[in-house]
């Protein structure tokens, strides 16, 4: 165990949310973790593309023409305090507002992105939805202490809300 770091559990964080909506969610019709394009334009942008860095999501799920890009993290503190202010990582938000900015190359409105963190015991956990730039980007908590079927539904209530649509058996 002492050789499982936090890396290992990040990882097998990522890969667990991507094949619970693999195996769970067949009505996707995409369910992977992509790589986004940068959306460039001019005539060298080919060229200038080999300098900028690869976007690779952890999980991408698409229904017709809507997209879904979730980042999973797995951190001992999901936010970061300063100056007695809470707020997400700078670095979590730019990452998400670029993947989906890039992503939803025609300004549609399809893409939406979501940090979603594995909870701590912090007093604090997000669990928010905003429009940015035209795209929603938001952050959640998943809690990994619940019974499965409560992880599940965490997750199955992602994809619905998104999706506009009910796939959670009813209670």
């Amino acid at each position: 165990m002492a050789s499982f770091s936090d890396d290992h559990m990040a990882r097998l964080y990522e890969r667990f949310i991507l094949e619970y909506y693999r195996q769970k969610h067949t009505y996707l019709t995409e369910v992977k973790a992509g790589q986004v394009k940068w959306n460039l334009t001019g005539d060298d942008s080919e060229t200038m593309v080999r300098f900028l860095p690869v976007m690779r999501t952890d999980i991408m799920l698409r229904l017709k023409e809507k997209i879904l890009i979730i980042d999973a993290k797995y951190y001992g503190r999901a936010l970061q305090k300063q100056f007695d202010k809470y707020s997400l990582h700078s670095g979590n938000l730019y990452q998400i507002f670029t993947y989906v900015k890039n992503q939803d190359k025609d300004d549609t409105g399809d893409v939406a992105g979501i940090l979603l963190y594995a909870k701590t015991d912090e007093d604090i956990a997000p669990d928010f939805m905003f429009n940015m730039g035209g795209n929603q980007i938001g952050a959640k908590t998943l809690d990994l202490m619940k019974e499965f079927p409560l992880i599940a539904a965490q997750l199955d209530r992602l994809a619905e809300e998104f999706f506009k649509i009910a796939i959670s058996p009813p209670m």
